[in-house]
């Protein structure tokens, strides 16, 4: 699939692009569930996850942190306690334009400059102070929620903060 690095695709280096009718074979999206736990309580916590650098995530890495999150949540809090969210969708098509590698290549991939490429997978492009991932939970789990999305947080190409906002119960 992808032969480059996923640093290389970090950076808002080009316009958005979503039009997928357009384009013939865009892989599907890795990310399996977008909101897990207990869906049907409401939660007095809600602990955030927001990135503090504008970038694009692969769809890749919001699934190896969605698994890093949901995990450590289960195996700590149980199901029943929390409720765990994905805030953002990979929607923007990225591309590659293979490059022939070996003896001769050099006289083989030498024409097309700003070639259009074909489909090697998607990122959510998100911008500074954007929530990727939430957390409602009860107060004593605070702090085993911070750690899940701590962990979680080591796995997207920005640094990232916890924001905690405690929702007024009615």
């Amino acid at each position: 699939m992808v032969r480059k690095p996923g640093k290389m695709y970090r950076n808002l280096a080009k316009k958005a692009y979503t039009r997928r009718k357009y384009m013939g074979g865009v892989p599907g999206s890795k990310i399996v569930q977008f909101e897990m736990g207990n869906l049907s309580q409401e939660f007095p916590v809600e602990i955030s996850l927001e990135v503090l650098e504008s970038c694009q995530i692969r769809h890749t890495a919001l699934e190896a942190a969605r698994i890093a999150i949901n995990r450590k949540m289960m195996d700590q809090v149980g199901r029943a306690n929390f409720h765990f969210k994905i805030r953002t969708y990979p929607h923007h098509v990225l591309r590659e334009n293979k490059q022939a590698t070996g003896a001769g290549a050099d006289r083989v991939s030498e024409g097309m400059r700003m070639a259009f490429g074909k489909a090697v997978g998607t990122a959510a492009r998100v911008q500074p102070k954007q929530k990727v991932f939430t957390v409602y939970t009860n107060e004593q789990y605070i702090e085993k929620a911070k750690d899940a999305l701590r962990h979680g947080g080591y796995k997207l190409p920005s640094p990232a903060r916890m924001v905690i906002e405690r929702v007024p119960m009615e």
